[in-house]
């Protein structure tokens, strides 16, 4: 007899959406992709201008990465964003719109075999972009399911070159006080900074997303380009990011510079271990009223456990 072993995060049979219903969502959205952005846009989607990659969207859909829940309808997960650049509210989307998504550089710096600066345009037509549906789970004890768009961190430590002084990657989003009304406050170290280990960095799971439902990132999800690390709570994924550096000392992260003991470097997810004012042991998925059971690394443990061998006397789950 064949016994099928599913991993911690896929999804049953019965709960996926009809082929004949997803099929005809994408073949809407192909034939839409080469419209201007403005034309695209639902309730609940925040652009600064049109997208000069959406001809690239809706991507393949890498089937290796499935779920073990439906997807959260993008009308709850557009409206419902941690983006402190431009508010503390979850209801981010009206002022994501002053976040001006093009022109949009990135440094790649730090121990590389040679720094150099790159237009995002360029860097998403370098990758093979592939969409991927992962778990979220935020630090504040909610979740959702979210179809990704992009690619492999590890495509883009290869395009950087690390040099083997390297140990680190840290990442910084934009610092814009005009544009973004929140970096105007000075109980925050801005602008928002992040890092994994380069073995972190080079786990199948970490993603560069820059879409999601199948079209561009809108302003409220972190355009144009984020970090996403499913097995970690929420802000280890930082948004729009403009400098990658490669580096030999762990990075002082944001929420780790404002509040270490309630957030650590690692911030890996585990029910047992609960945030010093709540618990973790439960989560409630966004646009329902259920709460769940919290997995250990959300679900990606098969994955991802080994990379803290030997570090047992770290704060991994802070």
């Amino acid at each position: 007899m064949h016994i099928k072993r599913r991993h911690g995060w896929e999804i049953p049979e019965h709960l996926a959406t009809p082929e004949s219903v997803f099929l005809d969502r994408r073949a809407l959205l192909g034939g839409a992709a080469g419209l201007a952005v403005g034309s695209l846009l639902a309730p609940g989607r925040a652009y600064a201008a049109a997208d000069p990659t959406a001809d690239l969207y809706p991507a393949k859909r890498n089937e290796t990465y499935t779920l073990d829940r439906a997807l959260t309808p993008e009308k709850y997960s557009a409206d419902y964003n941690n983006f402190y650049e431009f508010g503390t509210s979850k209801t981010v989307l009206p002022a994501a719109n002053a976040l001006k998504t093009r022109p949009w550089t990135i440094q790649i710096g730090g121990l590389v075999e040679k720094p150099f600066e790159i237009g995002v345009d360029e860097l998403i037509r370098k990758m093979a972009l592939e969409e991927r549906l992962y778990r979220h789970r935020c630090v504040e004890a909610w979740s959702m399911s979210v179809p990704w768009t992009g690619f492999p961190l590890s495509k883009l430590v290869g395009l950087a070159k690390p040099a083997s002084g390297a140990k680190y990657i840290q990442m910084e989003t934009f610092l814009d006080k005009a544009m973004a009304p929140g970096q105007r406050s000075f109980l925050y170290p801005w602008p928002y900074v992040e890092g994994l280990t380069l073995e972190e960095a080079a786990n199948d799971l970490a993603f560069v997303a820059t879409g999601v439902y199948g079209k561009p990132l809108a302003n409220q999800f972190g355009a144009p380009i984020r970090l996403v690390v499913p097995w970690k709570y929420g802000f280890k994924s930082v948004k729009s990011i403009v400098k990658v550096s490669f580096v030999a000392e762990r990075p002082k992260t944001f929420w780790e510079g404002l509040q270490s003991a309630e957030y650590g470097f690692w911030a890996n997810v585990n029910p047992a271990v609960s945030h010093p004012r709540w618990s973790q042991a439960t989560e409630r998925v966004l646009g329902s009223d259920q709460r769940v059971p919290t997995l250990i690394y959300n679900g990606y443990g098969e994955q991802v456990a080994g990379l803290y061998k030997g570090l047992e006397k770290e704060r991994l789950f802070v």
